[in-house]
């Protein structure tokens, strides 16, 4: 069975769902339809950490499907701002562990991505798998991955 390492932007997922549908991500769905295209060998979610419990309860039922959830602190500047980006992590773990799998799927809009899956292509000879919200998919990062899957409302919670 081929092996997938799964890498969840988890802030970028949650904004652009919301956005587009109003509604959540359905991780489990998510989980169990990749669980039928290979071994899930490690799963990755990124997010930051308000220390909510709705928040909280989120991330121990990621942990739960078998997720590592990596949390960054939310920083609100004082001009109103915020700050929570874990685009450089992301991009580290998924150069490290690209060579160790035959599939990376990548959850995310975000075209500062397009790079890196195309730099894993070549150096790791993976095949790469991007979800994310069509309408705010960089098309960068849709035209960088070997397979799109546009998110619709059967990976998101009723």
């Amino acid at each position: 069975m081929p092996r997938i390492a799964v890498f969840a932007d988890v802030q970028n997922i949650y904004y652009t769902t919301r956005q587009a549908f109003g509604r959540q991500f359905n991780y489990r769905a998510l989980w169990e339809r990749l669980s039928k295209q290979g071994d899930i060998v490690m799963a990755m979610a990124y997010a930051t950490e308000r220390g909510d419990d709705g928040q909280t309860r989120f991330q121990d039922a990621l942990r739960h499907m078998g997720f590592t959830v990596k949390l960054k602190p939310f920083i609100q500047r004082s001009d109103g701002s915020a700050k929570g980006d874990w685009d450089v992590g992301i991009a580290v773990d998924v150069m490290t562990h690209a060579p160790q799998v035959d599939t990376v799927v990548l959850l995310s809009g975000d075209g500062d991505f397009d790079v890196l899956l195309s730099a894993i292509k070549v150096s790791a000879g993976v095949c790469t798998e991007v979800y994310g919200v069509e309408s705010l998919t960089a098309r960068s990062l849709i035209e960088s991955a070997d397979v799109y899957h546009p998110i619709d409302t059967d990976l998101l919670l009723p």
